[in-house]
């Protein structure tokens, strides 16, 4: 998992891992765990002397937290306001083309599948030719289009949730070095 080095008012200096964040302002002193929600984990003194104890149980609630919960999600969860054609996210269309060996044009929607770690890959659901295209066939293609997205959002998130876990095993292996 990774960490970055923090010297907080007093001089000491911690490596704290990513997702807890230091909070000193006038009266508050402690250690902020932003994953799942947020705590506030206090030193419970004003010169800073119990920063090591109160960043411990931060990261103890981290770890826990990431064993018990799925990784935050970076994908987009709705179309956005720019959107005018009412599909979900990650699809478009009807795209409408001509080949260069047809005379006939033919639609089919686009369909951006996520990847954990990797570019996205789009794919083509075939709609129809302008001869044969219906509105079954637009509902069929639209619903195919959708549950192909849907598998890779479930694909990307359990990807997502191994690699976090991952991280926090190894950030437990090198806490108890």
């Amino acid at each position: 998992m990774k960490t970055r080095d923090i010297v907080i008012f007093s001089g000491q200096q911690f490596s704290v891992p990513q997702c807890i964040q230091r909070i000193d302002h006038q009266s508050t002193h402690g250690w902020q765990l932003r994953y799942g929600g947020t705590k506030l984990f206090s030193d419970h003194s004003q010169d800073g002397s119990g920063a090591a104890a109160s960043l411990a149980l931060a990261t103890k609630e981290l770890l826990s937290r990431i064993a018990k919960l799925p990784a935050p999600s970076r994908l987009q969860r709705r179309p956005s306001g720019n959107k005018g054609s009412g599909l979900p996210v990650g699809i478009s269309g009807p795209i409408v083309r001509q080949r260069a060996s047809s005379r006939v044009r033919d639609c089919s929607f686009a369909v951006s599948l996520p990847r954990f770690g990797g570019a996205p890959r789009g794919r083509s659901v075939y709609i129809g030719t302008e001869n044969t295209y219906t509105a079954e066939k637009y509902q069929a293609a639209l619903a195919k289009a959708v549950s192909l997205r849907e598998q890779a959002e479930e694909a990307y998130q359990r990807a997502a949730t191994k690699a976090k876990r991952g991280e926090a095993k190894s950030l437990r292996a090198a806490l108890k070095a």
